[in-house]
Order: C-alpha cells, then sequence, then structure tokens
C-alpha cells in the first residue's frame, strides 16, 4: 500500500491552512472557546458555503465531495494544528459516517444534505451513563409502540450534544443495535452541557424520558456499520492529535532558537535538544501510525481495527507528552495562560480519553492479534 499524498491533498491542506491562519488563530480560539456554544456561527457558514468541508465525505448525489478518509485526515489533521473550535468531529465525521454506514436512503437523503451544506450540526449520542466507550457496551434499548419509538435513559460524553439540532442515539431495538434520530427540543429530552478540562472542545450529557424517536437505520443489526463509522471518527481525532503535536514541536523548535540564555540560543543546550528531538520522532511516528490506518480505510484494505487502536494509542501519548515538554521548554512562561502552550496540553489530555484511552485500545490490538 503506498501510503503518500498526491499534489492534489497538499493543495488542499495549504487551502485549509490559510483559512484556519485567518480564521482560527489564537485569539479567535480563546474568544470562542468561552461561548456557550463553542463555535463561531460565520466561520462554520464559510466552512461549509466557501470550503465544502461540513460535506467533505457526504456523497455527492447529497450535496457533499464524495471524498473519503485520506482528505478527512488531511483537513482535521490541520484543524487539530490550529485547535478550531467548532462542531466538525461530531458533525462531519462521527455523525456523517454513521448515517452512510448505517442509515437508510430516505435518512441519508433528509440529513446529509443538511450537513453538507452547513444548516445542520449533529451529534451521535453513543455511551451510556457508566458505560464505556465501545459499541457492545450500550445497554440503552429503544421501546416500540407500533411503528414508531420512544428512548429512556441517558448519554454522556456526547460531542456538542446540547447545540446539536440533529442526534443520532445509538440504541437496542428487537432486532439488534439501531440508529434514532431525535430532534432537539424533542419531548422528554434535557441537554446539560458539561464542564471540560479541554475547553475547546464541549461535551454535554444527554437524558431521554419517553423521548420520541425515528429509526433510521436499516433492518438488522447496525453494530458492525457503526463501528465502521467510529473507526473512521477514531481516524480523525488521531489526525486532529498529529496536527496538534506538529504544532508544539514547531512552537518548541522556534522559541529554542530564540530564546537566549547564557548568550546562547537555549537550543543548542543538551537538554533541550533532546526534548526536541524526541518529540520530532514521536510526531512523524504519530504521523506514520495515523496515515496508515487512513489510507487502509479509503482503499478498503484489511487491518483497519488494528490500525485504528495502534494509531489512537500511540497518538494519544505523544500528544501529550509532546504538549507537556512544549511547557518544559517554554519555562516560566509556558506555565502561563497568556501562552497557548495550556491549551494544546488540555487537549492533548482530553482527546487522549475521547473514545477510549490508550490502555483500553492497546488491549482491544492485544485481543485482536491474540497475544491477550
Amino acid at each position: 500500500m503506498d501510503i503518500s499524498f498526491n499534489e492534489e491533498h497538499e493543495e488542499l491542506r495549504r487551502t485549509v491552512r490559510r483559512f484556519l491562519d485567518d480564521r482560527s488563530d489564537e485569539q479567535a480560539v480563546r474568544n470562542t472557546m468561552d461561548t456557550e456554544q463553542g463555535y463561531d456561527e460565520d466561520v462554520w457558514k464559510k466552512m461549509a458555503q466557501q470550503m465544502g468541508l461540513q460535506g467533505l465525505i457526504v456523497p455527492a448525489e447529497h450535496g457533499g465531495a464524495g471524498l473519503g478518509a485520506v482528505e478527512m485526515m488531511v483537513v482535521l489533521e490541520e484543524m487539530g494544528r490550529a485547535l478550531l473550535c467548532a462542531p466538525y468531529l461530531s458533525t462531519a465525521v462521527l455523525a456523517a459516517s454513521a448515517i452512510a454506514e448505517a442509515g437508510t436512503d430516505a435518512a441519508k437523503k433528509e440529513i446529509l444534505a443538511g450537513i453538507a451544506d452547513g444548516s445542520t450540526i449533529a451529534t451521535v449520542a453513543l455511551v451510556d451513563e457508566g458505560a464505556d466507550w465501545g459499541v457492545g457496551d450500550v445497554t440503552m434499548k429503544a421501546t416500540a409502540d407500533g411503528s414508531s419509538f420512544t428512548l429512556t435513559g441517558k448519554k454522556t460524553f456526547v460531542l456538542d450534544g446540547h447545540t446539536a439540532n440533529v442526534i443520532l442515539v445509538v440504541a437496542h431495538a428487537g432486532d439488534g443495535l439501531a440508529l434514532f434520530r431525535v430532534d432537539a427540543g424533542a419531548a422528554g429530552l434535557e441537554t446539560s452541557a458539561l464542564p471540560t478540562l479541554d475547553q475547546t472542545r464541549k461535551l454535554a450529557s444527554l437524558s431521554f424520558s419517553g423521548t420520541p424517536a425515528i429509526r433510521i437505520s436499516a433492518a438488522g443489526d447496525q453494530t458492525a456499520a457503526i463501528e465502521r463509522s467510529l473507526a473512521l471518527t477514531l481516524i480523525g481525532i488521531t489526525a486532529e492529535q498529529v496536527g496538534g503535536a506538529q504544532r508544539c514541536l514547531e512552537m518548541s523548535t522556534q522559541y529554542a532558537k530564540e530564546r537566549l540564555q547564557f548568550g546562547r540560543p537555549i537550543g543548542s543546550f543538551q537538554a533541550i535538544k533532546h526534548r526536541c528531538a524526541d518529540m520530532l520522532v514521536s510526531v512523524e511516528f504519530s504521523k506514520s501510525a495515523v496515515y496508515n490506518a487512513g489510507f487502509i480505510a479509503a482503499e478498503g484494505g484489511e487491518g483497519l481495527a488494528e490500525a485504528v487502536n495502534m494509531a489512537k494509542s500511540y497518538c494519544s501519548e505523544a500528544f501529550f507528552k509532546a504538549a507537556g515538554d512544549t511547557i518544559q521548554i517554554h519555562g516560566g512562561m509556558g506555565f502561563t495562560w497568556e501562552h497557548p502552550a495550556h491549551l494544546y496540553f488540555k487537549r492533548a489530555k482530553s482527546s487522549s480519553l475521547l473514545f477510549g484511552g490508550p490502555l483500553q485500545h492497546r488491549e482491544q490490538l492485544a485481543n485482536r492479534v491474540g497475544i491477550s
């Protein structure tokens, strides 16, 4: 398998970086993360209408670009580098892929077009309260009432759950795991934003009390389809981690060249050299892990689950270490609120835990390859 980007991929990267340099600089991130909704509506509209980013992996027949995992990976790497505050991962990756994998033709036609044009903010409510991130850990059941359904229970750690206008709930039906649509403001639905370490990404808890829901997945157990969607989302978040780690490396090496101590750049000292060199190695290894998973997903090759487990485990720890070293290299200034290093440190920690931590993914990998 050839893991390399062509000129179109690189042009996409340059275009997205220019846009984010203009619309998601440090001050924009700080301003946006302090808002309740957690994103700038004007930036969100421009992303959809001028850049076509929300419809990146949406099929062309539903108003999207019809691109795949590699292009998505390029875009999310740049978004992670810029710490973009937007419901992109929840809407354009998690929800869009869940509908594409498990949704009926009618659901695809109805929801995907809204995601592509930026009018719909969607998310997937997967994790039951007190449960783990695995699809197999879902216990919520949908109660059939004739041809309709109701949901009762709680979901937590829902990306942008308090701002989404379409919520896709993973719950058990009579024939297995299924996907249900609940609109914001539905009867019996209560949403509550969760306090988060990383203010640049919003999470919510959702409570359902006899809430009416529409089944939008095809007949039969959709566990495999939802797992494929989750695998694509994991590629997305690990691409974000790579982008964040790369930015930490850039900030660290630039500061090491500029900061003088005893008449010399601190980058000339062995301790700083070693930190920067180790950071470079871990960033490059992270890229290899993510790109491998992304290209496997794009080509439909075997071993996607194992590749995703490796990428999430390695990139989570590499980003967290890079962010911590960035603070150390910047010295006392790196610990201050005024410096952006702490924003990357908090994003690194929260992203490490989101969709399962490194240990969980290593355990899954061990089970898959038979060494547990």
